[in-house]
């Protein structure tokens, strides 16, 4: 088991307890990049996770892949692609785990495949109007 603590008061938790705490997207004034930020429980196993953002339309805007993270409290820019995006957005964040999945008797294979199992995700919306501003 591998432990990341920074305050000792906190609770590690198991994989499937790890829950998204906090979720902002803070817009940039050239309405071309969000600053994400994501904070999570404490774990006892570093997660990954997804965080997706998408336009009114549903076409997708930008994506980030996180692999078992180290921290509790991220902060990304993510960088819309498009030159006119449709408001409002949508940003989804998503943890998860993979796990090994066992092969079938006298299945081929060298190594196990792996199951993805989501433990938590969060669907926020936003707009360059109604957000904070960078300065």
């Amino acid at each position: 088991m591998e432990l990341f603590l920074s305050d000792p008061n906190e609770i590690p938790l198991p994989p499937d307890e790890v829950r998204i705490l906090e979720l902002k997207a803070i817009p940039w004034p050239d309405r071309q990049r969000v600053q994400v930020y994501l904070e999570t429980t404490p774990f006892q196993k570093r997660p990954s996770g997804e965080i997706t953002i998408t336009n009114a339309s549903g076409e997708e805007l930008a994506f980030i892949s996180i692999i078992e993270t180290i921290g509790r409290k991220m902060e990304f820019t993510m960088h819309l692609r498009g030159a006119d995006p449709v408001e409002p957005f949508s940003l989804l964040a998503e943890l998860f785990y993979y796990q090994q999945e066992e092969r079938p008797e006298g299945e081929e294979g060298s190594s196990e495949p792996q199951k993805k199992v989501t433990v938590d995700q969060r669907l926020i919306s936003f707009a360059f109007e109604e957000s904070e501003q960078h300065e």
